[in-house]
């Protein structure tokens, strides 16, 4: 016999309430959250539209607090969600109901650095800008950099393998990260990697990286940091449309060129950023901001090459900045897009898809036309040379249908992408706001399989349920609002 939905709730929140004096009693009282009022702040991530309030927010200070949680929450059958920053925009740190969120941002600590090898040992909650600002006086940095850098934390880009503008050149967090000291479900504590390259055994470090909290909660992790290079040389390009841009984006990568990063706004997008930062730029149909580095001689040679392609492929404008500060707010232009775009929407969502490059001005001709059909606005900001999509579906939540239209285009973009050959995430992750689509770019047997490696690690799956991996039932739902059933409202059914 199944028990009533409102009981086992019910039993939910009493097992949720028995434990909070014993996780107090692990990472003090002072870190252990129950009050109603003080759990809203960790009721979503940066993806606001999907809230749900924990039944206790519990924020360690190290990898033995960190276990110690975990063996009690799985002892009371408590799932576990791991926060970092709560930047994320994909819903990957969104609470279930009566969870422990497991916040990690006060383990921010370095723990070690070699200069002489090349490695770091970092805390979890760290901030990724903050990592390189301590390496910049020996002349060293960390390569990924996401637009949230200096607000992310490094244990949140573990989760969801972020990139940034420099990806193009340099990889991704999964290229980045040596090793990870981790709490199982079990509460064991494991290190997989290190500071010594190519290990024998399997890869797991592939698999924990992207992983979104499904598999472990990271305490340690063991970072690539690389040495600046001697120049670096900053393009901007303007263009009549996003066709000449793509046109030129393409000629440059078929050159041999391999920019650091290579970025493409589209006019919404120019508009937002000048709204936001007080760059110069002309409101034009599409705007290139490329780097390139490495030494002098070669930063200068393949700058003046990627000037003369653009120039070819319809450029309007071309110009390098004068000095550093103006080559800063270009990219800070570039880096405050998506919040810049708040001052021309009240709302707007931001997603996240791949495509291959060369299919730019097709895709964003597509994109154009399905917003059209919709009746809403999209900005277009991405990473050029890696063919990584962030649509900005604009719309006003006080308009009766314009959040469901927004959701719906939102969602029609990344299945487009899937059709052109792409994914549905590039590095925001797939976290409770695209697990709808997950059956629409692989088949079952391929989410039975990473179930089969989840489960390898969290045969009871209390880590992070209801991300990445979708159930049968979400197979078959489309996208939108959730609107109750009237049987649901009034207590008699469930939604599982």
């Amino acid at each position: 016999m199944t028990a009533h939905p409102g009981t086992r709730a019910a039993a939910a929140g009493k097992a949720t309430s028995r434990v909070a004096a014993r996780m107090a009693a692990i990472v003090g009282e002072r870190n252990c959250i129950s009050e109603a009022s003080e759990l809203s702040t960790y009721e979503c991530d940066g993806l606001l539209a999907m809230r749900v309030a924990p039944g206790l927010v519990v924020l360690p200070g190290s990898t033995e607090e960190v276990a110690a949680v975990v063996r009690l929450a799985r002892e009371a059958g408590l799932a576990i969600v791991p926060r970092g920053a709560g930047t994320g925009l994909s819903g990957g740190a969104l609470p279930v109901p009566d969870c422990v969120v497991l916040a990690l941002s006060r383990m921010r600590r370095i723990l070690a650095v070699d200069l002489e090898n090349g490695w770091m040992r970092v805390e979890p909650g760290i901030a990724n800008l903050d990592v390189s600002k301590h390496l910049a006086p020996a002349g060293a940095y960390y390569a990924p950099d996401p637009s949230s850098q200096s607000i992310c934390s490094i244990g949140g880009n573990v989760a969801e393998n972020s990139g940034g503008a420099h990806c193009l050149k340099y990889g991704f967090t999964t290229n980045h990260v040596l090793g990870v000291r981790a709490v199982l479900a079990d509460g064991s504590v494991v290190d997989i990697g290190g500071p010594v390259l190519d290990a024998p055994g399997y890869d797991l470090l592939a698999a924990l990286v992207g992983s979104e909290g499904t598999l472990a909660v990271v305490t340690e992790v063991v970072l690539r940091i690389l040495r600046k290079p001697e120049a670096t040389r900053t393009l901007f390009a303007t263009f009549p449309s996003t066709d000449e841009a793509g046109q030129a984006v393409s000629a440059i990568i078929a050159s041999g060129i391999v920019p650091a990063a290579i970025e493409m706004m589209d006019r919404l997008a120019i508009v937002a950023a000048k709204a936001a930062t007080g760059v110069d730029w002309p409101e034009v149909g599409a705007a290139l901001l490329m780097d390139v580095d490495g030494p002098l001689a070669e930063a200068d040679f393949t700058v003046a090459n990627a000037e003369r392609l653009v120039r070819s492929s319809g450029a309007l404008e071309v110009r390098r900045p004068r000095d550093e500060a103006e080559r800063a707010l270009m990219w800070k232009g570039r880096k405050s897009a998506f919040a810049a775009v708040g001052r021309i929407s009240p709302n707007y969502i931001v997603q996240d898809g791949v495509i291959p490059r060369s299919e730019i001005a097709r895709v964003l001709g597509e994109v154009e036309r399905l917003a059209t059909e919709a009746g809403l606005r999209v900005a277009n900001v991405f990473h050029a040379g890696d063919g990584n999509l962030h649509p900005l579906v604009l719309y006003d939540g006080h308009v009766a249908g314009q959040q469901q239209r927004a959701e719906v285009l939102a969602g029609e973009i990344l299945r487009m992408c899937i059709r052109y050959g792409g994914s549905i995430t590039g590095e925001h992750g797939v976290g409770a706001d695209k697990v709808l689509y997950m059956c629409d770019m692989f088949a079952r047997a391929d989410i039975e399989t990473m179930d089969l490696v989840r489960a390898a690690f969290d045969p009871g799956r209390l880590f992070n349920p209801g991300k990445v991996l979708p159930t049968p039932r979400l197979c078959g739902e489309r996208p939108g609002p959730y609107v109750p059933h009237p049987a649901e409202v009034a207590g008699l059914a469930e939604r599982f």
